[in-house]
């Protein structure tokens, strides 16, 4: 039952961290954020950790309280606070972890971690309906830039 609970957990993460991933880019590369980098670059291995789990331990709670909100019916409260809480971890965890993946991946116990995080996000990708939900938000991609182009074409926008 954990694995299965652990497996869910880490595919909503990836799968919404797939979403965002251009989001990120653009938000991360506003003038207001660029004194964060060097900054995080300064820090040494262990002030870097602290500064990657800080968020992650307030932040990654979101998720099963939103879940909390949407099973008593607070339906739309429960969603705008999970992508809310989402968005922001992405941001701001995967913008340090990319920063100080190096020096984290110093301390010993952080680097065994992320391996089997890893490995099983590997498996994980490998599976059929991780497969199929891939393909399917690949199609609906593709079939929306169908659409914006037609309506570009037909001057629409």
């Amino acid at each position: 039952m954990v694995v299965v609970v652990a497996a869910v957990y880490f595919a909503i993460d990836a799968f919404v961290f797939s979403l965002l991933k251009p989001l990120v880019r653009k938000i991360s590369s506003l003038e207001i954020f660029r004194f964060i980098p060097p900054w995080i670059a300064s820090l040494s291995p262990y002030p870097t950790l602290a500064l990657f789990v800080i968020p992650l331990a307030i932040l990654e709670p979101i998720k099963p309280f939103s879940a909390y909100l949407i099973a008593s019916k607070h339906f739309i409260t429960g969603v705008l606070l999970l992508v809310v809480g989402e968005v922001l971890k992405i941001i701001v965890v995967e913008h340090i972890f990319y920063i100080g993946k190096d020096k984290l991946m110093t301390i010993k116990a952080f680097a065994w971690s992320y391996t089997y995080v890893i490995g099983w996000l590997t498996w994980l990708r490998a599976l059929p309906p991780w497969q199929a939900v891939k393909r399917s938000v690949l199609d609906f991609t593709q079939w929306m830039h169908k659409q914006k182009a037609s309506a570009e074409k037909q001057g629409f926008l």
